[in-house]
């Protein structure tokens, strides 16, 4: 575990929690927070050997955390590192560290209402924000303040207003971790309305090879019919055939979503819903499309 920007707070981050139970953690998008720093607090001696859950607002960020955090630590997942999802479930008496999605606390409230076997909550990407994420939050406080003193609870985003979050956890101590820095070019295309919404991704695709980058591309589409319709076009063009192409969204298989984190020698072409855009780091992007839309439920 080098080189990532989180790993410089870890010691400040450490000696906190040793004295307090509840910590809110801003850190920019790559800068560790959700794989790294878990790991780190795994043998504190104020666990007590009791577990860490770490919620996530998504399924395919659980999933993914839990194979990263595993590979890191070198073990198989379902060991000292598991998660569990809707029907999707890799946990045994061994695991340690379990990272769950965020409407599965709740059902861990009902099992075991003082969470008796956890030491440490982790709320990541809690900007997100929703019912499941603000009720657990307001459960863990009522058992931390009424029969749980030693329960911890660390709130995490890279863009939610940490003070108002440091108020509602008694006034705790704020970390702000910065990320890597890089030079960013923003290039508007503009639009042409006799381009459908896949064939300008193709021409937008063409555009960032003829700037001369090296590295992968990311392009962000709203929905999964978008996704193939651009697949299909980029495997038919002559210009991209160096390139490995994956469809990225919440209901691709695990191996498939594996697959696209997988460092290799060729150069990926990643179509992608939001789910990209904070729930997941995806390593080597150099150029980002953005196609401007997205769907909302």
């Amino acid at each position: 575990m080098k080189g990532f920007p989180i790993e410089a707070g870890i010691p400040a981050i450490r000696k906190a929690l040793d004295t307090q139970r509840n910590l809110v953690i801003s850190a920019s998008p790559g800068a560790g927070k959700t794989t790294i720093l878990p790991l780190a607090l795994l043998d504190e001696k104020w666990l007590k050997e009791k577990k860490i859950l770490v919620l996530q607002p998504r399924r395919i960020a659980t999933r993914l955390a839990a194979y990263r955090m595993a590979a890191l630590h070198g073990c198989q997942v379902g060991q000292t590192i598991g998660y569990q999802v809707r029907f999707d479930r890799k946990i045994t008496k061994n695991t340690r560290l379990e990272i769950l999605t965020e409407g599965l606390l709740t059902r861990r409230f009902q099992e075991d209402p003082f969470l008796e076997g956890v030491g440490l909550l982790i709320f990541d990407e809690f900007h997100e924000r929703s019912i499941h994420a603000d009720f657990g939050l307001a459960l863990a406080r009522e058992v931390q303040e009424t029969v749980r003193p030693d329960l911890k609870i660390i709130v995490m985003s890279a863009t939610m207003d940490v003070s108002m979050v440091a108020a509602y956890l008694d006034g705790s101590a704020v970390f702000r971790v910065p990320g890597f820095l890089h030079s960013v070019e923003k290039i508007f295309l503009g639009s042409d309305s006799r381009l459908s919404l896949p064939q300008a991704v193709l021409q937008a695709v063409r555009q960032c090879l003829q700037e001369g980058e090296r590295g992968n591309i990311l392009v962000f589409l709203p929905g999964e019919k978008e996704i193939y319709q651009s697949l299909s076009l980029l495997e038919n063009s002559s210009e991209t055939k160096q390139f490995l192409l994956f469809p990225l969204h919440g209901s691709l298989p695990l191996e498939r979503q594996n697959d696209i984190l997988r460092p290799g020698s060729r150069r990926k072409i990643i179509l992608s819903t939001n789910i990209a855009e904070t729930s997941i780091t995806i390593e080597g992007v150099t150029m980002v499309i953005d196609s401007g839309w997205r769907k909302r439920g």
